[in-house]
């Protein structure tokens, strides 16, 4: 097939530019964490996050994932997690995203748009209706809330702990793979033993308990939720921007299937490629910077024994 020469490899390149040398309808899925804007300070003036204005930054993002549309399977899915960014006078200052973690202090020093100073500036948000504009379905927006989230020095505003991920498809119909989770509530609500319904006062023909069209299984389990609690994950190389293998595992079970090829443009430390890998999955990293890609070959070498 047109994606066999794409499985399990980094090109490092930037990520709209080699996006547009890959065939269409190729991918199966796509799961990332593009860079936010305002964060840090980078070496490259033209690299996303760095543009002058969020606006800009949303534009370019979402161009970016033209492409990413553009090569997805008609049955493909598309995670993008992005955090926020508060506007100051002097500078952007992000939601104590785990991104941040070193690299506090290195805020560009840029002003956002006139009237926005303190205010959060709701780049996800903009960045979904954007997408959604561009013809893209959005099924989800996701909570990832994280319970050991660092504090914050602010003192006028309650301490951020959660970011948002997106699950976008091209087509009404696409691949998609239920996940389960505990259902608590079935067992402790007296509403869950009642089988079927108040009115029907039997079992469900999908063998679940029902109340107000809320389904439980025999088993206890439920269909997953969107608010995901997962630990933020740190790592003891030079790159701070990795997000948890948990959250990983949860999108690549439910959105691509074995032996299916996800990419993530914004590679980065090459988390989705180690869980891919792990959970008989194949990958393709897009990184712009020489230096993280080695830091993701020598993870996925510690993790899963390859080295590219």
């Amino acid at each position: 097939m047109a994606s066999e020469g794409l499985l399990n490899k980094i090109i490092n390149g930037n990520s709209l530019e080699v996006l547009k040398t890959l065939p269409d309808n190729s991918i199966d899925c796509c799961i990332t964490s593009p860079p936010y804007w305002g964060l840090r300070d980078y070496e490259h003036t033209e690299q996303l996050g760095s543009e002058e204005h969020f606006q800009t930054f949303i534009d370019n993002l979402c161009n970016i994932f033209d492409e990413v549309k553009r090569v997805l399977k008609p049955t493909g899915t598309c995670f993008v997690n992005l955090g926020d960014t508060y506007g100051t006078g002097s500078g952007g200052s992000n939601t104590n995203s785990p991104k941040q973690l070193s690299n506090e202090g290195s805020l560009l020093g840029r002003k956002t748009a006139k009237g926005y100073d303190k205010c959060l500036l709701m780049i996800p948000e903009r960045f979904a209706i954007e997408m959604v504009g561009r013809g893209w379905i959005l099924r989800n927006q996701i909570v990832w809330h994280k319970p050991n989230q660092m504090p914050s020095s602010a003192t006028d505003r309650f301490t951020v702990d959660f970011e948002k991920i997106f699950f976008f498809v091209k087509q009404q119909k696409y691949y998609f793979e239920q996940q389960l989770e505990k259902s608590l509530w079935a067992d402790t609500d007296s509403r869950s033993k009642v089988k079927g319904g108040v009115k029907s006062n039997g079992k469900s023909a999908s063998g679940e308990y029902a109340t107000s069209k809320v389904a439980y299984r025999e088993d206890g389990m439920r269909n997953m939720r969107t608010v995901w609690s997962v630990n933020t994950n740190g790592t003891s190389d030079a790159h701070f921007a990795t997000y948890p293998q948990t959250l990983v595992e949860r999108m690549l079970k439910a959105g691509c299937p074995e032996q299916g090829l996800v990419i993530d443009p914004f590679f980065g430390s090459g988390t989705t490629g180690i869980y891919a890998r792990k959970s008989n999955r194949n990958y393709l990293g897009i990184e712009l910077n020489p230096e993280y890609v080695k830091i993701a070959e020598n993870r996925l070498y510690k993790e899963i024994g390859m080295f590219l």
